[in-house]
């Protein structure tokens, strides 16, 4: 099997690095091991939300310089402002394209509620979440959080007293209550099969869709707005298209524990448009091994076809980190399984050194989650040393920086994706 390019990861990065090829014909392969970290995300996507030193981030533009200073490991300090900045714009228009339903601008950051009542900041976020504008309130002053009776992964009282505890909601009025729905008492019955994605299905296939509205409409009586737990719409947000069109109310969905829907539907969204250009999907099979000949990879070997090699042009490298199996801990090493990449090191961070990768203090970021491997500013990859050339890597696998401190792993994987595909675009034209 030969293509123009293998693309090891079907998450996110790895998703938008194929469709960006597959746009401009090329034949693009993608080995997908299975559920990618963007079904358990939250459906908002980080571009930098903070600082390393702790300082919050609202302009990307006007941040960037600290980033650099403060880290210049990071994969954005590597790959340039104006080109970031780029990419991320490229991004916001292939979402559009894409009717992802994401709402947002590089030119600021929002806050967008989270689960606890928090706000976080963030790049984009779908339609359906509350969000906010800096220290702007939301334009409601009454508010219904409605749980599902039995459903524990999402909890309006605890929500409604964080929410209170914010600026932009101290001032509103806020009551909770439980929708009873019916037709989930068998599933309540079953405490461990209670969870988002079977709440979804059950709804979608037995719901009398007007009872639940009036139920709604009961329980969320004299309100503005209304926030639920994201469990209505499996595969796509029509389901709670419906329901906000059916009621006089204004919904909002939250994320819950994962897996989420939000992730979940993104997902779905952009793996129906890469295979629609055209680009093949080898789902459930793994890379074990590949084969270099000179400073360039020639072929690789999967789990499904480990006597038959898969050949192509360019390789790219976005199989996430630990989650994932991207990356691999054994009792004395980190380490990237099937290139055998150069993994970055700091004076805080040695892959070969476990006393590195840990603090004493179990809350504070952890020096392991900045683990990944070496990359250049067109993001590819070495190995002992020396460049490879036709070898790139995209999101989480790339170290040097916290995505989960920072609030950026969206971001990278975005920005590193569409810069490894222009990339290779440019190099297979010559």
């Amino acid at each position: 099997m030969n293509f123009d390019v293998v693309i090891i990861g079907g998450g996110l990065a790895g998703l938008t690095c194929g469709i960006a090829l597959q746009q401009q014909g090329k034949r693009c392969a993608i080995v997908n091991n299975g559920q990618a970290a963007i079904d358990f995300a939250t459906g908002s996507m980080d571009l930098l939300s903070r600082l390393p030193n702790g300082e919050n981030v609202v302009n990307f533009d006007r941040a960037f310089d600290a980033l650099k200073a403060q880290m210049p490991t990071h994969p954005y300090c590597l790959i340039g402002k104006s080109q970031v900045i780029e990419k991320a714009k490229e991004f916001e228009v292939l979402a559009q394209k894409l009717k992802l339903g994401l709402l947002g601008s590089v030119e600021q950051n929002h806050h967008r509620v989270t689960p606890l009542g928090g706000l976080r900041a963030t790049w984009l976020s779908p339609n359906s979440v509350p969000t906010v504008m800096a220290n702007k309130a939301l334009s409601y002053n009454s508010i219904a959080i409605l749980g599902i009776e039995g459903y524990h992964d999402f909890q309006p009282q605890l929500l409604a007293d964080n929410l209170l505890q914010q600026p932009q909601f101290a001032q509103m009025s806020i009551r909770t209550g439980y929708l009873r729905i019916p037709e989930l008492d068998f599933l309540r019955q079953q405490s461990r099969e209670f969870r988002s994605v079977h709440i979804a299905q059950s709804l979608e296939q037995n719901i009398v869709f007007k009872a639940l509205i009036q139920e709604i409409e009961l329980e969320a009586k004299d309100v503005d707005a209304v926030f639920l737990p994201a469990c209505f719409g499996l595969d796509s947000q029509e389901f709670f298209n419906r329901l906000q069109d059916s009621t006089s109310l204004q919904l909002f969905e939250l994320p819950t524990l994962p897996p989420s829907l939000l992730g979940g539907r993104q997902h779905k969204l952009l793996r129906q448009r890469f295979e629609s250009l055209g680009g093949t999907m080898m789902n459930g099979d793994r890379a074990l091994r590949a084969e270099f000949e000179g400073d360039r990879v020639k072929q690789i070997f999967t789990q499904i076809h480990e006597n038959e090699p898969i050949s192509a042009t360019h390789f790219v490298l976005a199989s996430g980190s630990f989650f994932s199996n991207g990356l691999v801990s054994e009792f004395d090493d980190i380490y990237e399984p099937v290139f055998h990449a150069d993994m970055v090191k700091t004076e805080q961070f040695d892959p070969t050194n476990r006393f590195t990768w840990t603090t004493k203090r179990f809350a504070s970021a952890q020096p392991y989650q900045s683990a990944g491997v070496v990359i250049n500013e067109h993001c590819q990859l070495q190995k002992c040393g020396q460049k490879i050339e036709n070898l790139y890597a995209v999101g989480s696998v790339i170290g040097g920086y916290n995505a989960i401190e920072l609030g950026c792993g969206s971001g990278v994987a975005v920005v590193s994706a569409l810069t490894v595909a222009d990339h290779i675009l440019a190099n297979l034209a010559q």
